[in-house]
């Protein structure tokens, strides 16, 4: 698998761009939000994903290494393919769209086009669980600016939880309690567990 290109941008459009690496150009399909992110210099590294059909080989490219990896999530349920998926990142953030999976909101997916109610419902079903092995789930769904969350989780590690069990019960935690102190998450969580 493709898994980078590292190379001259030699074109870019909404949908696709060229990257030049070693004198060959590979057309890479692009999200709205890629294109956005994409910088003004010549020479960029985009992290990729090689979809490989028997009639079709497509490259697709994330500025981020995390938009990849939601997209790679959406394409695992059935009956959303990479032009569904590229289109849900073009619409909503890759953030957006874990948070309205994990929050369950039907009608944000919905307001992608081509996405109605069963299939906003089979992603919620499909992948709710899934995200929250998203390498970067816990800064999107918490807010940025929660300085406690560290702190809470190396509290209750010591105190011999695990924690990929402890950071699900402080991410839900902190979105019901955005501006709890650790001392208050640390209670929470600990009649959580």
């Amino acid at each position: 698998m493709i898994t980078h290109l590292s190379g001259k941008l030699v074109y870019k459009s909404p949908t696709s761009i060229v990257v030049e690496c070693g004198g060959v150009g590979y057309l890479v399909n692009v999200s709205l939000h890629t294109y956005a992110r994409l910088p003004n210099e010549e020479n960029i590294l985009i992290y990729t994903f090689l979809h490989v059909r028997e009639d079709v080989q497509a490259l697709y490219g994330f500025m981020e290494m995390f938009e990849r990896e939601v997209f790679m999530k959406l394409i695992s349920v059935s009956g959303i393919g990479t032009n569904t998926a590229r289109t849900m990142l073009s619409s909503l953030s890759p953030e957006q769209v874990v948070q309205a999976i994990t929050s369950e909101d039907v009608e944000v997916l919905k307001s992608v086009k081509g996405i109605g109610v069963k299939t906003a419902q089979r992603l919620i079903i499909d992948l709710k669980d899934k995200f929250s092995d998203v390498g970067e789930t816990d800064k999107i769904i918490l807010p940025s600016n929660n300085t406690h969350k560290e702190e809470a989780l190396s509290a209750l590690e010591t105190l011999g939880y695990k924690r990929k069990q402890s950071s699900r019960v402080v991410r839900k935690i902190l979105l019901e309690h955005k501006d709890a102190t650790a001392e208050t998450i640390i209670k929470l969580a600990l009649k959580k567990l």
